[in-house]
Parts: structure tokens; sequence; C-alpha cells
């Protein structure tokens, strides 16, 4: 893509738009970032709890689902490398309304989990220093507000930093856990059946699963201020999931053979746990990082959630009263306004609702946007042929995963 083409116009027409200045590296830091942040340092203790030695299993098919739906993204972001991501596709696939449904959904995925990582935060500092969970929680939502409305460079270059520095951290307590996983029955433990049986338990985690792999779609979000959005954001996307599902995969396989595991179900900081029973050190080193990586997590969620409704608004697919949302900063580019809303929104989240219920309600919303979006590459397909049209029945795939992974989950909290 040439130098002209990557200057497409702004969804405000001469209005201030947002800047190009985000690259493949960036682009990965900033989906590893957010989906690994998230994920194994918030959500191990929670998913061992209701998978037990099945985990693994777990993330597998949770990354599986994600893997098939990354398919989809990676061809739609191509074809239309916009900020609305899930909007866009959806309203030019199926019309304005389902349109509106999808970039509402994302804007409460994003929303609602960076309430679940700033509860986990605050789980870690309170491990530190003692502080309530809740008002460490807010603390940490009143600065990122800050760094989000500041720049998207420098927001994306502070996740990479700190990308770094939580991945190098899993690696350690990785390097920690293998002799305890190369002394264990492994295979024989994932693959044997519990007294819940086999599937219901793996199903069960991978519910929960699926939230620790939300992160790798808010690439797509990011196109406008990508540099050859076209070619960097599907190879972007297709590393952050890969890399997430190898890191998972072992941390959950080194967590099932521990005898300890009760002391990581019930830890406010489960990671610091892990690295504790494996290591026979402090934790606090990986608190600390743990700590960073909810920082991490809570940034880039705000960043997404933002911009979609910036770029909502710039399609036109917000009432009236929320128009104002897809105004852009003169100075910064930011969505600073869309930026405000969505920290407000977190703070009320994380003092009125329990972390494992709001992953919960972050799941089954994702799995419905992402069958959204598989429907919309499948109906694009049939419609346009061609690129789009190849890939069709992986849209299609796509979408008979998420809609059956959401009414398993539906089924059981609704069903008799």
């Amino acid at each position: 893509m040439t130098a002209t083409s990557n200057m497409e116009p702004s969804a405000n027409g001469g209005a201030p738009h947002l800047k190009r200045t985000l690259t493949l590296p960036l682009l990965v830091f900033y989906g590893v970032g957010v989906t690994i942040g998230a994920g194994i340092f918030a959500l191990i203790g929670e998913i061992l709890g209701v998978s037990g030695d099945q985990a693994p299993l777990a993330f597998l098919v949770a990354g599986a689902i994600a893997g098939v739906t990354g398919l989809s993204y990676m061809q739609l972001v191509r074809r239309f490398p916009r900020a609305g991501g899930e909007a866009v596709y959806v309203t030019n696939a199926v019309g304005a309304r389902f349109g509106q449904v999808a970039g509402f959904g994302v804007v409460v995925t994003g929303t609602i989990s960076s309430a679940v990582v700033a509860l986990a935060f605050g789980g870690y500092v309170k491990s530190l220093i003692g502080v309530p969970s809740v008002v460490g929680a807010l603390a940490i939502i009143a600065v990122v507000a800050v760094v989000a409305s500041f720049g998207v460079r420098e927001s994306v270059l502070l996740a990479a930093g700190v990308t770094l520095i939580e991945v190098g951290t899993l690696v350690v307590v990785a390097i920690f856990g293998l002799p305890k996983l190369v002394d264990a029955p492994l295979v024989s433990t994932v693959f044997t059946s519990g007294q819940d049986g086999f599937t219901s338990p793996i199903l069960a985690g991978a519910v929960i699963a699926f939230f620790a792999f939300i992160g790798f779609e808010d690439i797509a979000n990011m196109a406008e201020e990508t540099i050859d959005p076209r070619r960097t954001a599907p190879r972007a996307i297709a590393w952050t999931l890969g890399i997430s599902i190898v890191v998972y995969v072992l941390l959950a396989c080194i967590a099932i053979v521990l005898p300890e595991r009760s002391a990581i179900v019930a830890s406010d900081a489960p990671m610091a746990t892990l690295f504790e029973v494996v290591s026979g050190r402090g934790s606090d080193v990986v608190a600390t990082v743990a700590s960073l990586a909810m920082t991490n997590g809570i940034l880039v969620q705000i960043v997404m959630a933002s911009r979609v409704l910036y770029g909502m608004a710039g399609e036109g697919l917000l009432p009236t009263p929320l128009a104002p949302l897809g105004k852009v900063h003169a100075s910064r580019s930011t969505p600073v306004r869309a930026t405000v809303a969505v920290c407000c929104v977190v703070a009320v989240l994380v003092s009125l609702v329990p972390l494992g219920q709001l992953a919960r309600i972050t799941s089954l919303v994702t799995l419905c946007v992402f069958s959204l979006v598989n429907l919309a590459l499948f109906t694009l397909g049939r419609r346009e042929g061609g690129q789009l049209g190849r890939w069709r029945y992986v849209g299609l795939f796509g979408m008979v995963l998420t809609v059956s992974l959401a009414s398993w989950e539906l089924w059981g909290i609704f069903g008799p």
C-alpha cells in the first residue's frame, strides 16, 4: 500500500482525525499485552477451580474458537480497515441495526473486561500493601484515563514496555515450573474424566477462559491508526493468538500438577501464588509485575472501547445525544470524550459487580459479537465472492462454534 492510500479520509470529514503511527511490532505488543495480562494473571485460579485437571483443555478449546473467529477478523480487516471494526463489518453485511448491536457489544466487552482487570489489579495491590481492592481499582482507572487521553502512540509504547516485563515474568514462572511438569503424569491427568464427567468441566472452563483471549480483536479497531492496516493487522492478530495459546496452555499444565492447587484457586493474586509454590521464593516481585500487567490490560481495553465509540459515531451508528463521542481532540488526536465516558462506566462496574460474574458476562457478550462477525464474513463472502468468497465457510464454522458455546453457557445459567 502506498503512502497516499494509507491516508484514508477520516470518519469526520475535515475534522481532526486519528494518526497512522502503529507498526506490526507495536500492534503485536498491544494485542499480547491485553490478552495475556488480562487472562492468565487474573483468571488462572478461576479456571482451575471450574475445570480442575482439564484446565489446559479448557484453554485449548477457548483458543480454537477464538482462532477460527480470528481468521474472520483477518479477512474483514483487510476489506474494511476502519476504527469501527465489528460495527462496520456487520453493518456492511446485514444492516445498520445489527451493526449497532455488534458495536455496542464490543464497547460493553471492552468496558466490562476493563472492570474485571481493574478488580484483579486491586487484588494484587491488596496482597502487596493491604489497600482494599476497590480502592486500588478506582485509582488505576483514573491513571489509565489520563494516559489513554494523551496519545495512542504513547499508550501503545507504554503497553509494549509492560508487555515485555509481564511476558518475561511468565517465562520465569514457567522455567521454575517445568521440572514439576516433566515429573508428572500430565497426559493421563488431562485426558481423564473426573466426577463431573469430561465435557462439562472443559466447556465450563472454556467459557471463562474465552475471556482470556479477548484482546486479539482489538487490533482490528486500531486500523485507522496503523500503517498499512490491510497487511499489518491480520499478521498481528495471528501472532497475538499463537503466543497467547502457547503461554496459557503451558502455565495451566504446570498449575494442575501442583498439590497446592487449592491455594492458587483461593488466592487474590493467583499467579503470584503459583510462582511461590513452584519456586519456594517470595511472590512480591511477581505480584508487582502482575499489577503492571493489569494496568496494561485496562489501558488497551479502554483505548479500544473508545475507538469503537469514535468509529460508530463517524459511521452514524450512535444515537444523536452520543454523537459528540465521535469528536477528536484537536492537539492530542485522541477521542478524549469517548475515553472519559468509558472510564466512568468502568469505575461504576468495579464498585458494584464481583470479578467472576463480570468475566462470565464479558465472555457471553463477546461470543455474541463474534457470532455476528463470523456471520458478516459468510454473508459478504456469498455476496462479493473473490477473496472473501473463498473464506465464507470459515465464517459459517466460526458462527456455529461461538453460538454453540454461548448457548451452552446460557443453558447452564437459565436451564433446569
